[in-house]
């Protein structure tokens, strides 16, 4: 079983603590570090590693969640912009990586502090001190929950 396919398997038996909301085409989740504050996921129901494996109107309903969760991320979490990827190198089920993005985020990564979210090693992204406290995490679920009910039809 895939990663992705566990996790979802966690949220359905309610053992997942960063589960946010479930949509049509799939499951909002806070990322597992936050050195990008607000960096969440959305993860496909459907286990398929390309977008054009998926039949094309329920393809065209994740584009459009996704569209709509990562609106509601970037005013739950004043992004001043959105990085969003689907890559599957890692793990091959489709999935979007939303990055709220901010000015001076990089810390010194990048020209001038700017460019792409994996210029940041990735010891130093998943780093102890990005990862999130019980009561943070919660904090967080609430926060997007709560934007998500604005934005999700």
């Amino acid at each position: 079983m895939c990663l992705i396919c566990q996790r979802i398997e966690w949220i359905k038996a309610g053992k997942n603590p960063y589960f946010v909301k479930e949509l049509e085409t799939g499951y909002v989740v806070i990322g597992d570090h936050q050195y990008f504050k607000g960096y969440t996921l959305f993860l496909a129901k459907e286990h398929v590693t390309e977008l054009h494996h998926m039949e094309t109107s329920v393809k065209l309903r994740f584009l459009e969640e996704m569209s709509l969760v990562q609106e509601a991320v970037a005013k739950a979490f004043k992004a001043e912009k959105m990085n969003i990827e689907l890559l599957g190198n890692g793990d091959a089920h489709a999935h979007w990586h939303l990055f709220p993005r901010r000015s001076g985020d990089m810390n010194g990564h990048g020209l001038n502090g700017r460019g792409p979210v994996w210029w940041v090693p990735w010891e130093e992204m998943a780093a102890e001190d990005c990862q999130l406290k019980s009561h943070e995490l919660e904090e967080m679920i609430k926060t997007l929950s709560d934007e998500l009910e604005k934005h999700v039809i």
